[in-house]
């Protein structure tokens, strides 16, 4: 700042350019705003007063004399801020003393500066008595993450209140849905319209607002579902005379939204590498959301989030992932004598459509003259021409043979005068072809579009270019038009286009109920992923798992179970069971008639593989036993209690009966079946644990049991239409083994087999609460394996294909006192402890499997996200010892269907 005036220095090697903003005198003791930006050679700049009405002002633009070359900023750059210091070399130009005021915020390429988190300072720097924060209530969401809550609903109704504020046009705001049925519900923004979704198993209801909501004010959305009914308002929060009302009811006969009290609830987002129901067209919102209210609680969104920030200060959108066939039509810059369009893109296809600019020319003859840039066989090229007749084209192949079309980013710079059409890439590689006198007088844009064409307009290109609209699949992000970075969240119109990310290689598969894109990879990955992995990362399309309609699985915890209310009376002389099962279990409960003491009882489960009929009529028991059934495959059970003997039939074979004493059969009203609640003990009658297994046609004294319509239930799941061995884990959950503790020591090593299509999910994780522990994940679609023996982590990875790739893999991890070994499907790796000193795990905690509990802290696990997919085979061996871990005798489960996983 200079005399009150904002001015902006730069230098890119090529001499200092100085931009001065004329307008507004700053030094006026009020808040302002200042953008600063350059793009190559290219900087803008602009000044907004920050009272209540006033809009900023038009951006001025200058351009720096010579080259554009990249100017460098890494961790090693020095910001200075306020001022430079006295040892520091001050750049030519710069005639400023220190700056004397408040700075209330600071960003660099859209990311905070932490003013507080400085390094050195001079002088005496304190706080401001007020600053321009944003509201604290609400959650700016950036298009990267989501935030996850958790919440019990009820089956019948669904009661949703948020507020919003964006200026996209789409985005997701709510998404709740089951891990083992086909229900969900959905709130999101498309094209600007709030759009509400929900299937309850029998058909979806989908309803659209009328009006566009993407105005950059707060709007109210309020959701009430009633069984099949829906109610939905949106209106300018604090103005109900302006509301918005949909109403619909879903189809078919199914009214309860099924799902588990511990499946997530997504808010602003949805993890890209898992299935999403095909009714929702986005996965990312960039905006502000608050009062998050889901049946009448609140949540504070930063909790369990990554891509959110408390407040709100809505961000223009820079950047759109485009796929096959996709596209964003923006409005029509105006060009000047020169025309100049700058932006950065990055793609895994060799060819494909940039951008393309459209004019028309009705004044001299019906002519359409077109400006396109595109990617052909790996170079870039563009081309300016009549649409029927002559054109100029330029093109800029990569150095040494290679392709723009290897993931990496690319920035490109294309210029049209009257003289020259000429095309810069990554600024280095420059072409200029000579144009005909008057040429581009003719080029004044009526439609401009990035990323392909709609059918309707593909005939607009010469031919040999139709073929190329329909191809590009990536991202292009900061394109500068005219000087100015074009927004944009107001697109003229869009479609197969996300806004505000950058995805790379996104397909939409074919599945007609779910729509599933590879795992987000970054186009500046973290640390601890390499440029090779970040490239290629690609999971399996996750294929949602289908269910038996009229089975129940039991088992996913101790005491997992239906009830139902009988007539005792119609009971007393006899009772005869028909039902089907499937399991690979030992033991468990099928179905329990008793008394409150138990001194009369009818008991079908599993005893060591076989079906086993126990009967007491009040003067002592009888059973029978059939053959092993315990192979996955179903088997129909028959089973007769009368006064003289108790029979048992499996599979149409020969009954196996015995008799037993008794007049008559006194039970209660409640008929338990695949286990007992926690109240009941089953001590007396032999019942320890319920049934990890499904059942299905259940049948009493010839009246089916509608298994969709229990008294109650608890921790009962949907069958799996085909299993296969293993256990199911579906990400929201975890097994909790060993709770007294166990010793890691100085030896240990964990072996098991795992199958799933996520990048990333909790294998297994042993951890003291101080720093020695235990861990193994899935990152990044590779394991991960970490030690610490009180010294600092080891960590051992595997670096082969990737492993979500939906098939079965074999791991054994093992840590000794001088490092630690890795096999994956045979392939070992090794690392060595780096601190001889310290060689034993000094653990005496709980193992968890498929996670760990929010609140227990996991020393040497780098992620909290829940194993989704299937285990089995799991062990843990120390010196001689191998002790198989059975989950059915976990002290703890949630989220874990026991003994099956749906086969692939």
């Amino acid at each position: 700042m200079h005399h009150g005036k904002v001015s902006l220095l730069w230098n890119l090697g090529s001499g200092t350019t100085r931009l001065q903003f004329p307008e507004t005198d700053i030094n006026n003791n009020r808040w302002t705003k200042i953008n600063a930006t350059r793009f190559g050679a290219h900087c803008s700049l602009s000044v907004q007063q920050l009272d209540s009405g006033s809009v900023p002002l038009p951006a001025v633009t200058s351009s720096s004399p010579g080259s554009s070359r990249v100017l460098d900023i890494d961790r090693n750059t020095v910001i200075h801020i306020g001022g430079m210091g006295a040892v520091t070399q001050r750049p030519a130009g710069l005639h400023s003393s220190s700056f004397q005021g408040c700075l209330g915020e600071a960003s660099l390429n859209e990311r905070n500066i932490g003013l507080w988190s400085y390094v050195s300072r001079e002088g005496r720097c304190g706080g401001c008595f007020s600053s321009p924060q944003a509201e604290e209530t609400s959650f700016y969401f950036d298009g990267s993450g989501f935030s996850v809550v958790h919440k019990s609903l009820k089956a019948t109704s669904t009661s949703i209140v948020l507020l919003f504020k964006t200026l996209s046009p789409g985005g997701l705001l709510l998404y709740l849905a089951s891990n083992n049925t086909r229900d969900f519900l959905s709130l999101e923004l498309v094209e600007g319209h709030v759009r509400l979704a929900f299937d309850l198993g029998s058909g979806a209801l989908v309803q659209t607002s009328n009006r566009k909501y993407n105005t950059g004010v707060w709007f109210k959305v309020t959701l009430q579902r009633n069984k099949r009914k829906g109610y939905l308002s949106v209106m300018a929060a604090g103005q109900s005379s302006e509301k918005e009302v949909l109403e619909g009811e879903s189809p078919g006969t199914a009214s309860d939204l099924n799902r588990y009290d511990l499946d997530p609830i997504y808010i602003g987002g949805f993890p890209s590498s898992r299935a999403i129901r095909r009714q929702v067209t986005s996965r990312a919102y960039a905006g502000c959301i608050k009062n998050v209210e889901i049946a009448r609680s609140n949540f504070d969104l930063l909790k369990d989030a990554f891509g959110v920030r408390k407040g709100c200060v809505l961000k223009a959108v820079r950047s759109v992932s485009l796929l096959s066939g996709g596209f964003v039509q923006i409005a029509a810059p105006s060009f000047g004598q020169e025309a100049e369009l700058l932006f950065t893109f990055s793609s895994n296809n060799q060819s494909g459509l940039l951008l393309v600019a459209f004019s028309d020319d009705r004044q001299v003859r019906p002519a359409q003259y077109f400006l396109s840039l595109h990617l052909v066989s790996g170079g870039v090229e563009a081309e300016l021409g009549d649409v029927g007749g002559a054109s100029r084209k330029v093109k800029v192949l990569k150095s040494g043979g290679g392709s723009f079309g290897d993931g990496s980013e690319h920035s490109v710079v294309i210029t049209v005068n009257k003289k020259s059409l000429s095309l810069q890439v990554d600024d280095e590689h420059l072409k200029s072809a000579s144009l005909k006198p008057g040429g581009f007088s003719r080029l004044t844009p009526s439609s401009l579009f990035i990323g392909g064409l709609p059918p309707e307009s593909e005939s607009r290109l010469p031919i040999r270019l139709r073929v190329l609209s329909q191809r590009f699949r990536g991202c292009i992000h900061h394109l500068v038009v005219g000087g100015a970075l074009v927004d944009l969240s107001v697109p003229v119109r869009y479609k197969g286009a996300e806004l505000n990310s950058c995805l790379l290689g996104a397909v939409l598969p074919d599945d007609p109920d779910v729509e599933s894109t590879p795992a987000r990879v970054p186009l500046t990955p973290p640390t601890h992923l390499s440029a090779l992995t970040a490239a290629a990362l690609t999971c399996a399309a996750e294929q949602e798992s289908s269910f038996l309609p009229s089975a129940a699985q039991f088992g996913s915890s101790s005491h997992s179970h239906m009830t139902f209310l009988i007539d005792p009376g119609a009971f007393r002389k006899s009772v005869s069971v028909r039902l089907s099962v499937r399991s690979r279990a030992l033991d468990g409960l099928m179905l329990l008639l008793s008394d409150s003491k138990q001194m009369d009882f009818v008991v079908l489960g599993l005893r060591g593989g076989r079906v086993r009929l126990s009967a007491d009529l009040g003067k002592g028991p009888a059973s029978v036993l059939s053959a092993t059934v315990n192979d996955g495959h179903w088997h129909s059970v028959s089973a007769e209690v009368s006064r003289r003997s108790v029979s048992l039939t499996v599979d149409g074979s020969r009954p196996t009966t015995a008799s037993i004493k008794g007049h008559h059969i006194d039970v209660d009203r409640t008929l338990f079946l695949g286990g007992i609640p926690p109240g009941v003990n089953g001590r007396r009658i032999g019942v320890s644990s319920s049934l990890p297994g499904c059942l299905r046609s259940v049948s009493l004294n010839g009246t089916v049991l509608d298994l969709s319509k229990p008294f109650s239930q608890h921790d009962v799941t949907s069958c799996f239409t085909k299993d296969q061995i293993g256990s199911y884990f579906n990400g929201s959950g975890h097994a909790e083994l060993m709770h007294d503790g166990y010793k890691v020591g100085a030896d240990m090593a964990v072996s098991l087999e795992f199958r799933t299509s996520q990048s990333e999910g909790v294998f297994l994780g042993i951890s003291s609460a101080k720093v020695d522990a235990v861990g193994l994940e899935m990152v990044d679609g590779q394991v991960a394996f970490n030690v610490n023996n009180g010294a600092g982590r080891v960590a051992l990875r595997s670096t082969g294909p990737v492993l979500c790739d939906g098939r079965w893999h074999h791991l054994v991890a093992r840590k000794t006192k001088h490092g630690l070994t890795l096999s994956v499907d045979g392939t070992q790796y090794s690392a060595a402890n780096p601190y001889p000193q310290s060689t034993s795990a000094e653990t005496n905690n709980p193992v968890y499997l498929g996670g760990a509990p929010a609140a227990v802290k996991q020393n040497c696990l780098t992620i909290r996200s829940g194993f989704r997919g299937c285990l089995r085979n799991l062990r843990l061996a120390r010196s001689h010892l191998t002790l198989p871990l059975h989950l059915s005798s976990a002290h703890f489960l949630s989220g874990v269907t026991l003994d099956s996983c749906p086969a692939s």
